[in-house]
């Protein structure tokens, strides 16, 4: 009885370890290609003239008191949001960034009034017009004047060609190390996105005191993709 037990003990040891052996995929679970690769990395640039500009406008106004200096500034907003939207810009290209009242202090520590500030984003569409959206924030009181700030329209469909470019020579700089290598490259089987990096923006522009009609030239912008392909090797 002793020996039957043994048997099918030891049988039973032999059947895990097959399994084992017969399933290693699944002890390791990796998505490494196996076999000869060849990994490059490849980079695609489109420019293109921005066709968007931002700007950002303030208003501060002092008063004996909070209400006052609020008042007053409230006001003076006022006419500047009426002037960009007389000139065509859309209330939803505008967008107030900041509200705030503070005391203003003496060298004693008693308060000798107040001040409020208001800034507000404008988003121009159609850089031809950017200068006059300058020009017109100031004439209706702007007594702080930011940007511009440059972007495309259609950045999405740029960032996409970027996109295709990198992937191009990618697959030209494989070619030519797998030719030197005397080996014939096969289909690309991993590709992955490096995530993009904020480019400065280029631009020549004056601001507002400079002179009458501001100038604002957008110059190019330059769209970025980087990618790294692994391609089989034949």
């Amino acid at each position: 009885m002793r020996f039957a037990q043994v048997a099918v003990l030891g049988a039973l040891a032999a059947l895990a370890v097959v399994l084992a052996v017969g399933r290693p995929g699944a002890a390791h679970g990796s998505n490494a290609p196996s076999g000869r690769v060849i990994t490059v990395t490849g980079t695609g640039t489109v420019s293109a003239v921005p066709n968007e500009a931002s700007f950002s406008f303030g208003v501060q106004t002092d008063g004996a008191t909070a209400r006052e200096a609020q008042a007053a500034n409230a006001e003076r907003m006022t006419r500047v949001i009426d002037a960009l939207r007389r000139l065509g810009i859309a209330k939803g290209d505008l967008q107030t960034q900041d509200v705030s009242v503070s005391p203003k202090w003496n060298n004693d520590g008693s308060v000798t009034g107040y001040t409020a500030h208001n800034s507000l984003r404008v988003d121009v569409h159609g850089v031809v017009r950017a200068g006059r959206v300058v020009d017109a924030a100031v004439a209706a009181g702007a007594t702080e004047s930011s940007g511009p700030s440059f972007s495309r329209a259609d950045k999405a469909l740029l960032y996409k060609t970027a996109l295709q470019n990198a992937v191009t020579q990618a697959r030209s700089k494989a070619e030519a190390l797998a030719a030197e290598a005397n080996v014939e490259l096969g289909a690309a089987i991993r590709i992955e996105e490096q995530s993009p990096q904020p480019q400065p923006e280029i631009g020549v522009y004056a601001t507002a005191l400079e002179r009458m009609p501001t100038p604002v030239e957008p110059g190019n912008q330059q769209t970025h993709a980087t990618v790294t392909v692994t391609f089989g090797l034949a």
